[in-house]
């Protein structure tokens, strides 16, 4: 062989390389991607269902708080004389569930952002959906009418050193039912 054919080889089998490099990187990250995704929706719906059933067995909601850093909703469930609260840290990023003589356990990790309101009453069987504010006439929050609660949260991960918002937003509207 000569020097230029030895050359040509080493050229093409770099670009054939290279090639195959990329698509294993782009491969990589699409099935962490996937996974992750995978994942923390699993996580966002096991989390839904463990509160929407607490939630739903509420005769009231109790506190709240929803400042920046930590945002804190209190039910109770007044007949079988159940306190549970949902916390969020923006520092840990963690969603948890606080429950009267239990220890706090976490329900989600990775946790971005978790948003709630308070509303009076559950929609009409018209088809109308409407929702007013648990508020008073002053506008301020009044616990005593609150009859749904609408919650938000958003998770992420990060893959390969990048945060990427792997899971889209998830959203639910659980109504008391135990709440005269």
């Amino acid at each position: 062989m000569t020097l230029v054919e030895v050359m040509i080889a080493v050229a093409l089998g770099s670009m054939l390389m290279a090639a195959g490099g990329s698509l294993w990187i782009f491969g990589s990250r699409s099935f962490l991607a996937m996974s992750n995704y995978t994942e923390l929706d699993k996580k966002s719906r096991n989390a839904l269902d463990r509160m929407s059933q607490d939630i739903r067995q509420a005769t009231a909601v109790t506190a709240f708080t929803k400042n920046a850093s930590t945002r804190l909703l209190t039910v109770t469930n007044a007949i079988a004389g159940k306190q549970i609260s949902y916390i969020w840290r923006a520092t840990s990023r963690t969603l948890s569930c606080l429950k009267a003589g239990q220890p706090e356990q976490i329900y989600l990790t990775e946790c971005d952002r978790w948003d709630f309101e308070l509303y009076q009453r559950t929609p009409n069987n018209g088809g109308t959906y409407v929702f007013y504010p648990a508020t008073n006439a002053a506008g301020a929050y009044d616990l005593s009418i609150c009859k749904l609660i609408d919650m938000t949260w958003k998770c992420s991960r990060t893959i390969l050193g990048n945060q990427a918002n792997t899971e889209s937003i998830q959203t639910a509207q659980v109504v008391l039912r135990n709440k005269q």
